[in-house]
């Protein structure tokens, strides 16, 4: 028989008898147990009492109006102020004056209007300060031009990031180079005269792919993603994707020698040694236009990233504007006693350079298609580029000169200087970095240019760090809002507005070949009635019942437009 002791220790937990469940009716008598227990911790029951008047001691700062924070006022009362200048800056437009008569539905309105208009313009206002990034320039001592300032001397200056992007590679077996950035400035891509192209990571310096085409190359130029890019050869034009694999060959583009990308139509616009301007939609792979200018070799091409425009420049010394609509040219300038040599339109599209065999540099306000600046270049330039935060690069034989303020205040030195291996074929500033990129006989070459790059970036239209994922989604949505080539005008703003001249004429048109106004109706006139039925009041009635009627009629065809089902 088993002692006392050892009975305990082999009774199990189930055994133990279990706690009875609470009920309504036994809580005073719990309340008492609980009473009985307390009363043996003295302790336990001064922290409760401390715990209550510390809380009771907040509820009443609390009820006094004060914000409190771990039982202390808050210093700093309400959101915080935003710098009156940061309003000014995102200043929608002034307030709406309110009827005098007691229009509560329009007034109501107008407020909620006001106080949303009021609200994006102090959140913009503060969501500014997420946007710390701010282009610097270039800044010499006393006595000093910043042209003189070596690259291998700002390279040892800058962080070894910064310093990384400068450098060279020498490919002179295959040159000279045409060169193109990404739109997200990640990837480069190199094509030489002799046929040899390459696409780069140029920041990772990794190698996508290098291929040799086995023909004469005149220009390259990506597409929509860096997964696509087109090549004008010797004869047709080719598109390859990012492993060189040759994925179309369009023969109805023959002979092309530069060509231009619409980001946002889909386009690649190609020129013709023909004198053709052509339109290719890549995302469906169809030619939309294709425009004689009967203007002869055309070698001279840039885009107005503004409007979407095609600026060409011809060796009598115009400068011509085109839209795929027209099969004539929109705006024909004459900027140069001799050939056109370069062209370029800064992102705002309000002001274009060119460069003529006249040895000069003119900018034009192509607002209104006056000459603003005059420049004159001893050897002429070559190849124009313009950054984002609009520093003009110009090529003179194998020298790089940049510019800044060109059309501001007259320039009288450049901002910076450069001279590379062999003769300058191709110029490229990359976007959202302070990288010039130059193609030349001898390979290329990537100069450090302080402040021409856009330091703060659009995420969700060219976000340089992206990943697959994101660029996948952006395409698709893209592809969604694609503008079609129609709405490519020399004035955007244009769209927005309500052609009334042209549904005034058609109108006028329609009544002058039917003989009647089809739109106008007759004066309802009441019927006289007898027996008193004929009173003032009752005309009225009549009238308004027949307006009535009139205004059912038109809002029920009216809705039946708009439910019309889809086919």
């Amino acid at each position: 028989m088993a002692s006392p002791g050892e009975a305990d220790v082999n009774v199990s937990h189930v055994e133990k008898k279990k706690k009875p469940p609470a009920r309504y009716w036994q809580e005073p008598q719990d309340r008492e147990r609980g009473g009985n227990k307390d009363g043996g911790r003295p302790e336990q029951q001064e922290k409760q009492q401390t715990h209550k008047a510390k809380k009771r001691k907040r509820d009443e700062q609390s009820r006094d109006g004060k914000k409190v924070i771990s039982g202390k006022s808050d210093p700093f009362l309400g959101p915080a102020p935003v710098p009156k200048d940061k309003l000014q800056k995102f200043k929608r437009q002034d307030k709406i004056q309110k009827p005098r008569r007691p229009h509560y539905r329009l007034k109501d309105i107008i407020t909620r209007s006001e106080a949303a208009s009021e609200m994006a313009q102090k959140q913009a206002a503060r969501f500014d300060l997420l946007l710390p990034e701010d282009a610097g320039f270039l800044e010499g001592d006393e006595d000093e031009d910043t042209c003189m300032i070596s690259q291998e001397d700002i390279a040892d200056a800058v962080d070894i990031t910064s310093g990384a992007k400068y450098f060279n590679l020498k490919l002179s077996q295959f040159g000279p180079y045409r060169l193109d950035y990404s739109r997200t400035g990640r990837h480069l891509l190199l094509g030489g005269r002799r046929g040899h192209v390459a696409c780069v990571d140029w920041q990772s310096k990794q190698l996508m792919c290098e291929i040799n085409v086995m023909e004469s190359i005149n220009d390259v130029k990506w597409l929509h993603t860096e997964h696509m890019y087109a090549v004008a050869q010797k004869k047709w034009l080719y598109i390859y994707d990012s492993n060189g694999i040759e994925l179309h060959c369009i023969r109805t583009f023959n002979d092309i020698l530069r060509m231009q990308f619409l980001p946002y139509h889909f386009l690649l616009a190609t020129a013709s040694a023909t004198g053709f301007l052509q339109y290719l939609d890549v995302s469906v792979g169809k030619e939309v236009a294709a425009i004689s200018t009967k203007t002869g070799r055309l070698d001279v091409m840039c885009q107005n990233p503004h409007n979407a425009v095609v600026h060409l420049g011809h060796p009598n010394g115009t400068v011509t504007l085109w839209s795929p609509n027209q099969k004539e040219a929109l705006v024909k300038m004459l900027c140069h006693q001799g050939g056109v040599r370069s062209v370029a339109v800064d992102k705002t599209g309000t002001y274009m350079i060119t460069s003529g065999m006249d040895k000069k540099m003119k900018v034009f306000d192509v607002r209104a298609f006056k000459p603003l600046r005059s420049y004159f270049l001893p050897a002429g330039a070559s190849c124009l580029s313009l950054s984002q935060r609009g520093l003009l690069s110009a090529a003179t034989g194998d020298i790089v000169q940049v510019y800044r303020d060109v059309w501001s205040t007259p320039v009288t030195k450049p901002y910076m200087a450069h001279r590379v291996r062999g003769l300058v074929w191709g110029l490229h500033f990359c976007p959202f970095e302070d990288v010039l990129g130059v193609g030349h006989g001898e390979g290329f070459t990537s100069m450090l240019v302080p402040g021409a790059g856009e330091p703060n970036f659009d995420g969700l239209d060219a976000n340089p760090y992206r990943s697959a994922k994101q660029r996948q989604e952006w395409e698709v949505k893209a592809l969604l809002e694609k503008i079609q080539p129609e709405l490519i005008t020399l004035d955007p703003t244009e769209l927005a507005q309500v052609d009334r001249t042209t549904f005034e004429q058609r109108h006028r048109d329609r009544v002058e070949a039917l003989g009647f106004d089809p739109l106008a109706k007759e004066k309802f006139v009441p019927k006289f009635k007898k027996k008193g039925r004929s009173s003032a009041g009752g005309v009225e009635r009549r009238k308004k019942q027949v307006a009535h009627e009139d205004q059912r009629v038109s809002s029920y065809f009216q809705g039946s437009r708009q439910r019309r089902p889809l086919r």
